[in-house]
């Protein structure tokens, strides 16, 4: 396996922002909290020691010990870091995602890697603490849509499920097995059905699946909807449904981003949580304007709640609530000893509009890193690429481009009619210059005949080039392929690409990404087979 990196800007897949937030510009700067680098995370290990109380440490191993029970085994490393928790020396680096079917786009393996990887540099340096790596499983989350499917080897396998509008996580697998995981290709690991065969919710199977794959590293998965957990969440509901202050705080950093030239990611709203009723529903809490009170109501349900009938809700039953995208990072951070969340880039762009949020409620901003992105290239594919003259680098390159690099290393001659255009362009020149001396009137009809003969002379040089093309169609053909295959439907092949279209192959993978993988090198990195 050979490792090459180059710059997140040089693959033309990232925004200005994210790339802009690597090279440490001065206008992201007051969005965050600490750049990632190893030296940084001796403050942050500080600030969030003093921060992070015994209760919390208590409240949070108590329910993993309790999520964890529901497992046939836990793998020693796991249990290991399970009990480390406990120790005030003990840190979590902690990254997020949707309850993705089988794991979902390659960036939720990538996701997890980059966290493992973290946690072991962050022990070297800091032998006298340890580091956790922790999946926040989104189970709460209600986008159904967004879960239900996945990509392999260029076919959709979809779950057509009802969509009951509530908690992902807590949905029944009923017809999983027959509509996906039977039409699966047959060498799909066992541990890919059995995760969700011997699991009754979605999340029990991704705590499964996540397990499977990742146990040995020590990864712990944690399920915050859990009404144990949701205790924690009282003093920010409190002020949630009081003062609605994080709505303030992130419209005033939307203002400030927009000025320094940047798009909010998410959209704030003025109470920014879920109600989930007793019939398993996801519910925005929205104000009524309407009552001469200000109220709060609660859609679809026929319900209208004071405010101070819904204080004393979330005093007496914090389970029935749910943060949404704004509120969730700070739920995740009031849990978790955690030091860094690492994201997408979309990820750190929301982040950047919440700094507000933390600092009203004074808990410390993590460290946002980017989590590793990578293209991976087979054996068979590097092969092909070499054949054509390519490197693994050069996929991030225009179609058109590549054709043209492939044409020049075939010997293609290259069709170009410019310079007797130019030519034309003068004789053309000349006889209207003569028109306007005999005959003005005539001037018109020689730039029309101008035209007509620069036509022709374009048509020609298209089919010259088509002509020239046409001896090397096949490796043309195979440069388009190859393109499609790398980069599917124009994207980067970790935003489409099922980790089973390589660990099927190369059941070596996951080992092989925590090698080549150094966070916080800040880098894409290209993976190729030798």
């Amino acid at each position: 396996m050979s490792v090459t990196t180059l710059s997140y800007a040089a693959t033309g897949a990232f925004s200005s922002l994210l790339t802009d937030y690597l090279g440490q510009a001065e206008a992201l700067q007051p969005f965050y909290h600490r750049f990632p680098t190893l030296t940084a995370f001796e403050e942050q290990i500080k600030e969030k020691q003093t921060q992070y109380t015994p209760e919390a440490r208590q409240r949070l191993t108590t329910e993993l010990q309790r999520q964890y029970a529901a497992l046939p085994a836990v793998h020693p490393a796991v249990q290991a870091n399970l009990e480390l928790l406990e120790k005030d020396t003990t840190f979590t680096i902690t990254t997020g995602h949707q309850l993705n079917l089988l794991t979902g786009p390659l960036y939720f393996i990538y996701k997890i890697v980059t966290a493992v990887k973290l946690a072991r540099q962050l022990k070297a340096q800091y032998p006298q603490y340890d580091f956790v790596p922790v999946y926040w499983m989104a189970s709460e989350d209600h986008d159904f849509a967004e879960i239900n499917h996945l990509n392999l080897f260029g076919k959709k396998y979809e779950w057509n499920a009802a969509d009951q509008g509530g908690p992902v996580g807590r949905l029944p697998l009923a017809g999983l097995k027959e509509e996906l995981l039977d039409q699966l290709p047959a060498d799909v690991p066992a541990l890919f059905r059995e995760a969700y065969e011997q699991s009754g919710t979605l999340a029990e199977a991704t705590r499964r699946l996540t397990h499977a794959l990742f146990g040995e590293y020590g990864l712990v998965s944690l399920d915050a909807d859990a009404p144990a957990l949701k205790q924690a969440l009282v003093p920010v509901l409190e002020q949630e449904i009081q003062a609605q202050a994080s709505n303030q705080a992130v419209q005033a950093a939307n203002a400030r981003l927009e000025a320094a030239g940047y798009k909010p990611q998410v959209y704030s709203r003025p109470l920014n949580l879920f109600f989930l009723t007793d019939g398993g529903k996801r519910e925005r809490l929205e104000y009524d304007a309407a009552q001469d009170c200000v109220q709060i109501t609660v859609r679809n349900t026929g319900r209208c709640h004071t405010q101070q009938e819904l204080l004393a809700l979330a005093q007496e039953h914090p389970e029935q609530f749910s943060p949404n995208v704004v509120l969730r990072p700070l739920y995740q951070e009031l849990l978790l000893p955690n030091l860094c969340y690492i994201g997408g880039g979309a990820e750190v762009a929301y982040w950047f509009q919440l700094k507000g949020v933390f600092e009203q409620n004074q808990v410390p901003f993590p460290i946002l890193l980017p989590r590793n992105s990578a293209q991976y290239v087979g054996k068979a594919n590097a092969g092909k690429l070499r054949k054509l003259g390519l490197t693994s680098l050069d996929i991030f390159r225009p179609l058109p481009e590549l054709k043209k690099q492939v044409g020049a290393t075939l010997g293609q001659e290259e069709v170009s009619l410019q310079e007797q255009q130019q030519q034309l362009a003068a004789a053309f020149q000349q006889m209207a210059d003569l028109a306007q001396r005999l005959d003005p009137t005539l001037v018109k009809t020689v730039a029309a005949e101008q035209q007509k003969v620069a036509g022709i002379v374009q048509g020609l040089e298209k089919r010259l080039s088509k002509a020239a093309e046409a001896k090397h169609e096949t490796a043309y053909t195979q440069l388009t392929a190859l393109k499609d295959k790398l980069m599917p439907n124009g994207h980067l092949q970790e935003r489409e690409d099922n980790v089973l279209s390589i660990l099927i192959n190369n059941p070596g993978f996951i080992n092989q990404l925590l090698d080549a993988f150094d966070p916080l090198v800040l880098e894409f990195t290209v993976l190729e087979e030798d």
